[in-house]
């Protein structure tokens, strides 16, 4: 654990009291012991709550709906992926021999739930402002540059309206797959345009998470396709 505690102290200037719960955040369910899902459900509420406080404040005449979706976009899987990946909180995920073999250092929904429970770690480790300040560091960036107009309307929907607009079919979203226990499934979903021969893949921990990162690859594969 000395080298996992050096990357945090480096990564999210933070250094652990009681550096087993650090440990348990860094555990997959795969390997032996204290797993992380304990620790993530309470870094997910931890989470929403500090978001939820900093997009309030960004957006002072922002309605209900608009503030949601800030949100989301914030909290979302897709996010916390990128955010592990910034961090390299791969490198140190403690998992089982089947999860290291099929790469789940890897894997968006490992890496996404890890980060939750380092959050939740913090907040038993130090305290409500301790994990304010942690989140904070993280998201930084990514709170000055909330997005504005339609940059914040939701995948699907620019995806439906980039399709109308060009006299396009609508795209089909398809269930592929679903894993996990009941309280914590993750959604694999697929997008097919078959008048653009194009097929994306999406996951979340709901249908509608899935079918809107879908989407949003979608939307990506389009745009690069349109600069070739």
């Amino acid at each position: 654990m000395d080298k996992a505690a050096t990357w945090l102290k480096q990564s999210l200037q933070y250094e652990f009291s009681d550096e087993r719960l650090l440990e348990t955040a860094l555990t997959h369910r795969s390997a032996a012991g204290n797993n992380n899902e304990r620790l993530e459900f309470l870094g997910d509420a931890v989470l929403q709550l500090i978001i939820s406080e900093l997009v309030v404040q960004k957006r002072p005449k922002a309605a209900e709906g608009r503030l949601s979706r800030l949100r989301s976009s914030l909290v979302k899987d897709t996010t916390l992926a990128d955010i592990a990946g910034e961090l390299g909180v791969g490198e140190h995920l403690i998992l089982g021999s089947g999860e290291k073999k099929s790469g789940g250092h890897r894997r968006a929904s490992i890496l996404a739930d890890t980060v939750e429970a380092i959050f939740g770690a913090v907040y038993l480790d130090a305290g409500f402002e301790a994990a304010r300040k942690v989140i904070l560091s993280v998201y930084r960036t990514r709170i000055d540059e909330l997005p504005e107009g339609v940059e914040l309307r939701d995948p699907k929907s620019r995806l439906q309206e980039y399709l109308q607009g060009r006299q396009l079919s609508l795209p089909d979203y398809r269930m592929e797959k679903i894993t996990g226990k009941a309280h914590k499934q993750f959604f694999d979903v697929s997008c097919h345009i078959e008048e653009l021969g194009l097929v994306t893949h999406g996951k979340g921990t709901t249908r509608r998470d899935a079918e809107q990162d879908a989407a949003e690859e979608m939307l990506a594969t389009i745009e690069d396709r349109t600069k070739q």
